[in-house]
């Protein structure tokens, strides 16, 4: 299993590479990636929840399409920083994942990340129906997006080569 640190991700990401974030839910995965410059997050589609088989067959399909060198999941820590339930489903999430491909994963406190997307998503005046289907892939794209700030601001080599 190949778990990384965020100050270890960049030498994932040379020649191209994107950076991914996912946000684990109970029903959905929401998902974002990261442009070529490794600047900014985009949202993508939320993959609905089945099994895990097919969850995870699915998440690598587009992970390969949009040429990720590495994945960044959003660790649901509680608010004293301690780990519950959720956490640990996200630790199991990942050592499963992780034997089915070579992608290295690191975790990111996702702590509010979803209350930030959703005040996001409000500000933008979008629906309460609307807002149920973006919720996930929004937080993922939160999460990837403070990635993305930390690596910059820790001034890391993130051009890709």
């Amino acid at each position: 299993m190949s778990i990384s640190t965020i100050e270890e991700l960049p030498a994932h990401l040379a020649g191209g590479k994107t950076l991914a974030g996912l946000d684990l839910g109970d029903k959905t995965i929401g998902v974002a990636v990261s442009d070529r410059g490794l600047s900014f997050a985009h949202p993508r589609p939320v993959i609905i929840r089945k099994k895990f088989s097919v969850d995870a067959t699915a998440l690598l399909d587009l992970l390969g399409r949009e040429n990720a060198g590495a994945v960044v999941i959003g660790l649901p820590v509680n608010m004293d920083g301690s780990e519950g339930p959720r956490a640990q489903a996200s630790r199991a999430f990942v050592r499963n994942i992780a034997r089915m491909t070579e992608l290295p994963f690191a975790f990111w406190d996702e702590r509010l990340s979803t209350v930030a997307a959703e005040r996001t998503l409000i500000e933008m005046d979008m629906s309460r129906a609307k807002r149920k289907t973006k919720i996930d892939s929004a937080a993922a794209a939160f999460i990837l997006q403070g990635v993305l700030d930390r690596l910059h601001a820790l001034g890391e080599e993130i051009t890709p080569r």
